[in-house]
């Protein structure tokens, strides 16, 4: 039988990060006490040091800066996108009006 993939929201995520960070509680402990894989936990502790740190980690941003940071990445590639296209129907047309 298979187990269904539970989803954790970033609220629950940081939750647990802060208890290993602040409180000093282990993986382990914290993993049995919430009912969390400590595969996962781990993961979410590693994300969190990266985005700390300002690299992107991996998965879903835990921290609001993060999420700021990839929604404006995401919206400066979509501009980009259209400055370029924008440019070459400028260029198309006027080239149609020589």
């Amino acid at each position: 039988m298979t187990r269904q993939r539970r989803a954790f929201d970033t609220s629950l995520k940081l939750e647990v990060v802060r208890m290993i960070k602040d409180q000093g509680l282990s993986v382990q402990n914290v993993s049995e006490t919430m009912d969390i894989g400590p595969t996962a936990i781990r993961r979410w502790v590693k994300q969190y040091n990266a985005e700390q740190n300002g690299q992107l980690g991996i998965g879903k941003p835990l921290t609001a800066e993060q999420q700021r940071i990839r929604q404006l990445e995401q919206e400066n590639r979509q501009l980009k996108g259209d400055v370029d296209i924008l440019k070459k129907a400028s260029a198309f047309f006027a080239r149609e009006l020589k």
